[in-house]
């Protein structure tokens, strides 16, 4: 599937074009290889920069920018009470990946990350995004359990077919969204 035709988009040093589903002048939103909760993606700078403060006003501007804009759809598409957005800026603090990005996962009451679960796993193994990337680089994949947390060594990235499907369908879903804002 040729999601953006000539442009290949890099999260660190990996290829991630067939894992994006929205793209902006500085920005692009991704779908997550190992998702914490249901609707977990990334939003990054198309520029691979390190830290926040490595970036424009207008890259920083227009990556929160689309957070809120994904945040929108994500909203509607898991029926979210409420999200976690995270952002781990360098290696001290979790940051697995040299490239800034925003983990933005959905909340809904009593979903299995409740008590502020999602920062232990975002600090965890689980938030490891660059050891994902590479475990799906070697080619290992599987499902992930529905309705409860496993642990990360019981997690396995997603195939490369589940991410793409997923990404279009949330391509179509933002889009749908980013013309009903037009309209208004």
């Amino acid at each position: 599937m040729a999601s953006f035709p000539g442009r290949a988009i890099h999260f660190g040093t990996f290829n991630v074009t067939s894992q994006v589903f929205h793209v902006t002048k500085h920005s692009f939103a991704l779908v997550n290889l190992k998702p914490l909760l249901p609707g977990h993606i990334l939003v990054s700078p198309l520029a691979v920069k390190p830290s926040l403060a490595d970036l424009t006003k207008d890259e920083v501007t227009d990556l929160f920018l689309t957070v809120t804009r994904v945040q929108r759809t994500l909203k509607r598409l898991y029926k979210a009470d409420a999200f976690n957005i995270a952002v781990q800026d360098g290696e001290a603090a979790g940051q697995s990946v040299p490239h800034v990005h925003c983990h933005v996962i959905p909340r809904v009451m009593g979903d299995p990350g409740g008590d502020d679960k999602v920062h232990e796993w975002l600090e965890g193994e689980e938030g490891n995004v660059d050891g994902h990337q590479r475990q799906a680089q070697s080619g290992e994949s599987g499902e992930r359990k529905v309705g409860q947390w496993a642990n990360d060594g019981e997690r396995k990235a997603r195939s490369k077919e589940e991410l793409e499907r997923e990404a279009q369908w949330l391509r179509e879903e933002v889009e749908k969204d980013v013309s009903q804002d037009g309209k208004m």
